[in-house]
């Protein structure tokens, strides 16, 4: 019985590490890729307090290589910055973006 009590809560702590490292991106390795931009969105946030941005901002990407397309939330001025068709060297860790080096000509 004590044993099968330690084997469930190990098993339980190594999910809640996975779905961190996974899903949130906590201590997941910065990783980057070639992509193109597909889209870009803004969305009006909701409840935003004065000084705070009324929108979030997203862009869509597709690696040049293959793989899945993916989305992540820029600040306004990546978002202003880039257009579709843009493509470049997309800096991101887990979920999380951090930088777009856009390739020139």
């Amino acid at each position: 019985m004590l044993i099968a009590a330690g084997l469930l809560v190990i098993s339980a702590l190594y999910t809640i590490r996975i779905y961190r490292r996974h899903v949130l991106g906590e201590q997941a390795p910065e990783k980057r890729v070639a992509v193109r931009i597909l889209d870009k969105q803004s969305a009006a946030v909701d409840g935003a307090r004065p000084g705070e941005d009324s929108e979030a901002y997203w862009i869509y990407v597709q690696p040049l290589r293959g793989g899945p397309k993916r989305e992540f939330e820029v600040g306004v001025h990546y978002y202003h910055a880039l257009n579709p068709g843009d493509q470049g060297t997309l800096t991101y860790q887990g979920q999380t973006f951090r930088h777009f080096a856009l390739q020139r000509d």
